[in-house]
Formats: C-alpha cells, sequence, structure tokens
C-alpha cells in the first residue's frame, strides 16, 4: 500500500465529470508526477488529498487516515505531516523572506524561541540554495527565487509528503532546469515522499521514479517513469508528442539528464 491511497475516486461539477473510478497508490520515498492535459483535474486531484474536496464515491488516504471522513483533529494532524509548494509560489509580499519561510512555524511550533524559528527557516534557504536571504524583500525576488524560497516554506515544518502544483509554471527555461534539478536533490537530502502536478514533460522525465497520467475523467496511464514515457497507448503518446514537440523523446531526456 502507498503513503497515499486513492481508491475508486469519482467527482463531478455539476454534469463536468472530473474523476471517474480512479485507483492510485503512491510509493513512499518516491517522487510520483501526475500529468495530464488543461482541465483532467491534477489540481483538482490535489485538493482531494488534502482534505479540502469531498469525493462524490470512493475513498482518498493519507498515512491511512480517510481525510473526506476524518475529524477536525485526524486531518489537521495529517496536514501537518504534508508540505505544498503552491503554483504562484504564494508568497506574502508585504513579509521579508523569513517571515514567509518562518509562517508555519509560528502556527505549529508555538514552544519554540523566536531564534529557533529563525535557525530552522534558515536551514532551509540554505538547503534551497539561498543562504543569506532571511532579510531580504519578498517582493524583490526573481520568479525562480520565489518558487525556492516556497520551497524552502514547504520543508520547514520537515514534512514526510510534499506536494508540488506545477513547480516549472511561468519560468523560463534555465530557471525551470535548477527547479527539476533542486527537486531531484531534495529528493536525495530529505528521502520524503515528493507528489509533483506538472504539464512540463521534460522537468517530469528528470525528476520522477513513477508517472500517473489522467485523461477524460480516467487514469490512462501509472507505473514506473521509463514505461509510462515509452508507453504505446494512444492518448499517452498523443500527449506526450503535444508538449514535446520536435526533438529527443522524453526516455532520452531522463537518460541524458540522469546518467547513471
Amino acid at each position: 500500500m502507498g503513503v497515499i491511497e486513492i481508491e475508486g475516486l469519482s467527482r463531478a461539477f455539476g454534469d463536468l465529470t472530473v474523476f471517474e473510478d480512479v485507483s492510485l497508490d503512491i510509493p513512499e520515498g518516491r517522487t510520483t508526477a501526475v500529468i495530464g492535459p488543461s482541465g483532467a483535474g491534477k489540481s483538482v486531484l490535489l485538493k482531494h488529498i488534502v482534505g479540502l474536496l469531498r469525493p462524490d464515491a470512493g475513498r482518498v488516504r493519507v498515512f491511512g487516515v480517510d481525510v473526506a471522513r476524518a475529524t477536525e483533529a485526524e486531518l489537521y494532524a495529517v496536514r501537518r505531516r504534508l508540505g505544498m509548494l503552491f503554483q504562484n509560489g504564494a508568497l506574502f509580499d508585504s513579509m521579508s523572506v523569513g517571515e514567509n519561510v518562518v509562517f508555519p512555524l509560528e502556527h505549529h511550533a508555538t514552544s519554540w524561541t523566536a531564534g529557533q524559528r529563525r535557525h530552522r527557516a534558515e536551514e532551509k534557504l540554505e538547503l534551497v540554495g539561498m543562504p543569506g536571504f532571511f532579510d531580504r524583500r519578498t517582493a524583490d525576488l526573481s520568479g525562480g527565487q520565489r518558487k525556492r524560497v516556497g520551497l524552502a516554506r514547504a520543508i520547514v515544518m520537515e514534512p514526510e509528503i510534499v506536494l508540488f502544483d506545477e513547480p516549472n509554471s511561468g519560468l523560463d527555461p534555465l530557471s525551470s532546469d535548477a527547479i527539476d534539478q533542486l527537486i531531484d536533490d531534495m529528493k536525495a537530502e530529505l528521502g520524503v515522499t515528493f507528489l509533483v502536478i506538472s504539464h512540463d514533460i521534460v522537468g517530469v522525465a528528470c525528476v520522477a521514479d513513477h508517472i500517473a497520467m489522467l485523461s477524460g475523467g480516467r487514469l490512462v496511464a501509472w507505473g514506473e517513469a521509463a514505461a509510462v514515457l515509452s508507453s504505446d497507448v494512444p492518448v499517452v503518446r498523443q500527449f506526450l508528442r503535444r508538449n514535446l514537440g520536435p526533438g529527443p523523446s522524453p526516455v532520452e531526456v531522463a537518460a541524458t539528464s540522469n546518467p547513471e
């Protein structure tokens, strides 16, 4: 069983069916990417995992807890073990970089001193390649730097699962490559479970151990990254070609980025 278990998930908004009987186990300690066309429900899936949405049918278990049926206390305990990097970083420009990173600690580590919180935040900023940025103005950061600060905040509570919602969105190719490398480095450094929602197939090929693809309300592909990226399933091949264009295959991209 996976650390996140999705069993028979079905969800519709009015006449729009987002999921229909989707089942998926996310393995512990690995990086799983969820891909699919726009509107396939990738971000909706994240909202079910953190308990913001309830399924029409089926279950979503995180650490064995059915998040849709959990008590408030149970859900709070699950969320304390999760970190989230939002698509736009979701940083507060009115706060400094350090204040943004410390923010979760102020709510969940209330017994800590201000000095202890700062030390933990500086630790995580250094881990994401931004030492010395604690007192910088958040409003002055580049897009790539905002993602790094968002990641530092996501891991400051040392969660067991980190969720990434389109980590490469809005970044130039060099910044996107740097974020992919950072995710890969974090996996090796932290040994936690990463779940990445992404439309960036090149990035997925570089970081994912496993890939799930959603399309038309169903799970159309699931397995080890190399197997999915070389899949013969027509809808998978069409999606990969559309998002990669001419050039090397996803498997070749992954091999080049992660040489043995």
